[in-house]
């Protein structure tokens, strides 16, 4: 079933193709009575208007449909045990234009099929701004229902994710208990130690920098020292205030800016820095890297900015320089 916000876009699909019919066939009935320079402008109008036409039937409909996996290396001194496989997505916003329950199944079943070691997610599961109480019995159910789904998942050292901005604005509470009855560690401001036979790991998640109070300390407060730390973020902007010390920080919000023109980049972003808009970014020897995320936001479209899954594997230097 067609999304109401698609709906608009479905009739100028439709019109649009119409209009771009009804004046091919003029110009070709009236091709022989106009002259050279109205035959070639006319058709080069045409030509323009049908360019325009398709790259939007694209960016509504068939690239925000998409699933890209992008495989990442990160190559760090502050990891210090075994290398691990993670796989990180963001900004599913179930409920919306692109993202039923049905595609996160799909989602699921793809994320299960890379094989990770471990999956985080970094916020906003929740599509729209209204509190849960606003909404439809069947937009809950869509919107759980969705959620619900990430108990499929089966990496080894299972799933972890911090809330987003629209998962506060729909309710906090009912998000975080909708995640850890998946069997998702729902981080905010607070820290898990994942136990493996190649070193400990700390994942510290903190919170959504619209939404509340980012607290890095606290995240990390009565984590062991000297451990392998991964931070988790929605926002990328909090990657400035990242402490030394974490191997990695993982973002998303910014779905890398959503729309990328060719020649101009990106128009639009959320982000304040927008130097820590999309993937990888290294600065004073700390790494973050952003994912574009998977749904849409404001306008349901994307173009040059797939949705993705981010297939990162990170590995200590010295480990790196053995392998060569």
């Amino acid at each position: 079933m067609l999304h109401p916000q698609l709906l608009p876009a479905l009739m100028g699909a439709i019109v649009g193709f119409a209009l771009i019919a009804w004046a091919s066939v003029w110009l070709v009935r009236r091709w022989r009575s106009l002259t050279p320079r109205t035959r070639w402008l006319a058709f080069g109008a045409i030509a323009v208007v049908e360019v325009g036409y398709w790259l939007n039937i694209y960016a509504w409909f068939v690239e925000p449909n998409t699933l890209v996996v992008r495989h990442v290396e990160i190559v760090s001194d502050d990891w210090r045990g075994a290398p691990l496989t993670i796989a990180a997505i963001s900004d599913v916003h179930v409920g919306g234009p692109h993202v039923d329950a049905a595609r996160m199944e799909r989602i699921v079943q793809r994320l299960n099929e890379l094989r990770p070691e471990l999956v985080v997610m970094l916020g906003d599961f929740v599509n729209g701004h209204a509190p849960v109480a606003e909404r439809t019995p069947a937009e809950n159910q869509e919107i759980l229902g969705g959620i619900a789904t990430l108990g499929a998942l089966n990496a080894r050292y299972g799933a972890v994710a911090v809330i987003g901005n629209h998962d506060s604005w729909y309710g906090r509470g009912a998000v975080t208990s909708a995640l850890q009855d998946a069997g998702v560690a729902a981080l905010w401001n607070r820290h898990i130690v994942v136990r493996r036979s190649g070193g400990a790991i700390v994942i510290a998640g903190i919170a959504d920098a619209w939404t509340g109070d980012p607290d890095f300390d606290a995240a990390l407060d009565g984590a062991p020292a000297d451990t392998d730390t991964i931070i988790l973020a929605h926002n990328p902007d909090n990657f400035a205030d990242m402490p030394d010390g974490p191997a990695l920080m993982l973002a998303g919000h910014s779905h890398c800016g959503q729309v990328t023109i060719p020649l101009i980049g990106r128009p639009a972003s959320v982000v304040q820095n927008r130097a820590y808009e999309c993937h990888l970014v290294e600065e004073n020897g700390r790494t973050l890297y952003t994912t574009g995320g998977i749904g849409t936001s404001t306008l349901p479209v994307r173009f040059r900015s797939p949705p993705e899954i981010a297939l990162i594997t990170i590995r200590g230097a010295s480990a790196h320089a053995e392998a060569d």
